[in-house]
């Protein structure tokens, strides 16, 4: 029997495309159900409830599918440490942001975590330097972000300025657990490890949400729960399992491509469901960030090369 070959991560199978735009509604409606949560849960609470609830429900997927669970004294720190980086800070500076922006200007700003994780990689892996292309991409990615935040709020910072520097600081955070994760989680399952980097969240967000927020009072309405439960069942444990699925089927350059998708996602949901407006500069900053992403990507500036060569 021929060994089977690996998939060729240089064109995206129309499988990987119909998956990542299934994860760029899955990760865009987690923006839309954290306004809705917000409505009735205090924001360590809105954050407890999602990882410890996608954290059951990815080690149930790990049992059923009999995965091998190989966690060592040293693996268990870096899982915490993951759960910090990855969930605990990123989930709750966007569930806090949300409280004083639109649920789509937090989407687009999201897209903003593939720029930093360019540079942040460039800046720790010596096979990840800063090419010319990335250098530009890196460069417009950032006119981007700031086109995105306005001159308003740089010049009149208020409460609405913190919310998008909360969502810089997620995105960031992102970044760090993405490089984090290369150094630290070698050999061990990805949905293992999501697993446990959840359940490393789950017991720092719950004493947490108990302290600050307090007792849960549980009489949440069913959008409520409908909303709690679809952050932890839907954008936590099945969207790290098509993550996965994407990263091995089209690569990790391919799957950052869903970051450009997932804006789109949270700014119509947030405009059906709450008539959410935002300004033409947001638009525009968006489009910046794609332009920037596209160019560190690659392969379009390669291609259009070799139309006009």
């Amino acid at each position: 029997m021929q060994p089977e070959s690996p998939p060729d991560h240089r064109r995206v199978s129309l499988t990987a495309w119909l998956l990542l735009g299934l994860l760029a509604l899955v990760w865009g409606g987690s923006y839309l159900s954290n306004r809705v949560a917000l409505e009735e849960v205090p924001v360590f609470t809105t954050v407890a409830f999602r990882v410890g609830g996608a954290s059951i429900a990815l080690w149930i997927y790990v049992l059923l599918r009999r995965l091998p669970v190989l966690l060592s004294g040293r693996r268990v720190v870096a899982l915490i440490g993951m759960g910090v980086l990855n969930n605990v800070i990123p989930f709750s500076l966007i569930v806090w942001g949300q409280q004083h922006i639109p649920s789509g200007l937090a989407g687009i700003l999201n897209a903003a975590t593939a720029v930093f994780s360019v540079l942040l990689a460039a800046l720790v892996f010596a096979d990840e330097r800063l090419t010319l292309n990335k250098g530009i991409g890196v460069f417009i990615g950032f006119v981007g972000v700031v086109v995105v935040v306005g001159r308003d709020a740089l010049v009149a910072f208020d409460i609405t300025s913190l919310g998008q520097l909360a969502m810089i600081g997620a995105a960031i955070s992102y970044a760090l657990s993405s490089s984090f994760a290369k150094i630290t989680l070698h050999g061990l399952r990805p949905e293992v490890s999501a697993a446990g980097m959840l359940t490393a969240s789950a017991c720092v967000m719950i004493p947490l949400a108990l302290i600050w927020d307090g007792f849960p009072g549980l009489d949440y309405s069913a959008s409520g729960w409908a909303a709690l439960a679809y952050l932890a069942l839907a954008s936590s444990a099945f969207a790290y399992v098509i993550f996965y699925h994407i990263l091995r089927i089209a690569g990790a350059g391919n799957l950052q491509l869903v970051t450009l998708l997932v804006g789109p996602v949270a700014v119509v949901l947030g405009a059906l469901v709450f008539n959410e407006t935002l300004l033409p500069n947001e638009y525009a900053g968006f489009a910046v960030i794609a332009v920037g992403l596209f160019i560190i990507d690659g392969r379009l500036p390669a291609r259009l090369r070799s139309v006009f060569a």
